[in-house]
């Protein structure tokens, strides 16, 4: 059976003359030294979305449940800070249809959803500017169609009204995971790969990297590559809360390919200090051992570090596991104790290989 990453990776997917064409100029200006990548739980302007799904990508039988899985996540979001949604021309009725008329729908070619690794990571300076760094996405490693999804971080940029800080390095912004007080985590199997970064050290890598986002420390965990597209992203197996306090993955099944890499990053957050010098504090989240089968595949991704925190909640995922969406969502309360947890089904995002993080893209507010 054709699976949908292996069917982006024929080349089958959308082409650029079925869409609106649009420039890619943008500004960029040379990093200064104070620029911060702030943490996602931070004050938001707005969160960004892509109504990207299609048929060619993802199969007619799942398009309209990944369709409404979008639309929930961005009705609810909405109750908490404006959303963004990029939508094709031809798509813009129907978007708007599901959506809360307090979406803003704005217009864009598109190859798929995942815009937290299409789009850009923002970061502010100290002199309430702020900026958006363009991550060079280049389809997980050349692995799948992103001949227009290359371009989102330009549009998203142009359309905050932010210039672009360029960078040589290609990476997503799924490897990023930062506490906004100097201090990273990123998985080696992503950025240290060469379909990314070939010939790229660690040091070489970090050299690069901490000045664009004002980090001091980056605690790397070794992640596991080509298991799924994105090489074992960081946004699935480890998120802080806060500066100092860390949710970790734990997937229990030993017959899983994530058991023992899961194990190992709890050993190495449990022991590892942020950029002040702080130990942290790790709270585990155990994925689900029971869920709806009604989509599941063998791409779907069935975890809980994949949430989402916006302004006043946390937006996570539940399974059908009774027990362990429950214990997920106590823990992640714990970690938020002022956010109000809204736990959606979204499996139409799950079985496309993602979560709710993966399909949000966060813009800070200028304090």
């Amino acid at each position: 059976m054709i699976t949908r990453r292996h069917l982006l990776a024929t080349g089958l997917g959308l082409s650029a003359s079925t869409l609106i064409g649009w420039s890619n100029s943008s500004s960029a200006i040379a990093p200064p030294t104070n620029w911060r990548m702030p943490d996602e739980s931070e004050a938001h302007s707005c969160t960004w979305m892509a109504f990207g799904a299609s048929a060619a990508i993802w199969g007619k039988q799942l398009l309209p449940e990944t369709r409404r899985s979008l639309a929930l996540l961005a009705n609810t979001i909405v109750k908490y800070e404006p959303v963004n949604m990029l939508v094709r021309e031809k798509e813009y009725s129907l978007a708007a249809s599901l959506l809360d008329p307090k979406v803003n729908l704005v217009v864009a070619p598109l190859n798929d959803l995942w815009i937290r690794d299409t789009g850009p990571s923002f970061v502010l300076d100290n002199k309430g500017n702020k900026a958006a760094v363009k991550l060079n996405f280049n389809g997980w490693g050349k692995k799948q169609v992103h001949n227009l999804d290359k371009n989102v971080a330009d549009l998203v940029a142009r359309q905050a009204n932010v210039p672009v800080i360029n960078t040589s390095l290609v990476l997503e912004g799924g490897c990023l995971e930062v506490d906004g007080q100097g201090t990273a985590i990123i998985t080696e199997s992503c950025v240290l790969n060469k379909n990314r970064n070939p010939g790229v050290s660690k040091a070489q890598f970090e050299d690069l990297l901490m000045p664009l986002l004002g980090l001091k420390k980056i605690i790397w965990l070794p992640g596991i590559k080509g298991k799924d597209i994105t090489d074992g992203h960081t946004d699935f197996y480890a998120r802080f809360a806060r500066p100092g306090v860390v949710l970790a993955g734990y997937d229990s099944d030993p017959n899983s390919f994530d058991h023992e890499v899961t194990l190992k990053h709890l050993d190495i957050l449990k022991t590892a200090t942020d950029a002040n010098g702080k130990k942290l504090q790790v709270i585990k989240l155990q994925a689900p051992l029971n869920i709806r089968d009604t989509f599941l595949n063998d791409e779907f991704a069935a975890g809980y570090i994949g949430f989402y925190v916006c302004n006043g909640a946390v937006i996570m995922q539940e399974f059908g596991d009774k027990a362990a969406d429950k214990a997920a969502k106590a823990a992640v309360q714990k970690a938020f104790p002022n956010r109000k947890i809204e736990q959606l089904n979204v499996d139409g995002i799950a079985a496309g290989g993602g979560s709710i993080h993966c399909a949000t893209q966060q813009e800070p507010k200028i304090i």
